[in-house]
């Protein structure tokens, strides 16, 4: 079976990012309307940070996220889709270490409210084991069995 056209699979990749996107805008949406809510004021301390280090990585997922739409807009017509696709999954990627820190966080910050105590703790700790397992671990194990590691 032969390969499909480069500009298939930078086709597909930019398709796989569109729902990455909506993610990030959606939980960036709710991020930004948190503080405005009156009772944001009665948080402590603490939780304020971690709101502030919750919302940063938000935005920077959102910027990574939506820097390739950005790049193909730019570059059109693509004249070396390879270093474009390179491009893409470099940032892609480091999109998705931050939405994974943003999802880690965004669950301290409920868990606080929700049931404080060792629980605000534990459900994080699970999201970052579970994020860590389904997201990161799975995808490259099967790309290291099946395939000997990634394409350089």
């Amino acid at each position: 079976m032969t390969d499909p056209p480069e500009t298939d699979r930078l086709s597909a990749l930019l398709g796989e990012l569109r729902i990455l996107l909506q993610g990030a805008q959606v939980l960036t949406s709710f991020l930004i309307i948190l503080p405005f809510n009156t009772n944001f004021r009665d948080i402590l301390a603490s939780e304020r940070w971690v709101y502030a280090a919750t919302f940063l990585c938000s935005l920077i997922s959102l910027l990574l996220l939506s820097a390739p739409a950005l790049h193909h807009y730019l570059r059109r017509p693509l004249h070396h889709p390879r270093q474009f696709k390179a491009t893409v999954t470099r940032l892609v990627r480091a999109g998705a270490v931050f939405m994974s820190l943003t999802l880690v966080l965004a669950t301290r910050l409920v868990a606080s409210h929700v049931l404080p105590g060792a629980f605000g703790w534990i459900a994080p700790g699970g999201i970052a084991l579970l994020l860590l397992w389904v997201w990161w671990a799975v995808p490259l194990w099967h790309e290291y069995r099946e395939y000997g590691g990634r394409e350089r």
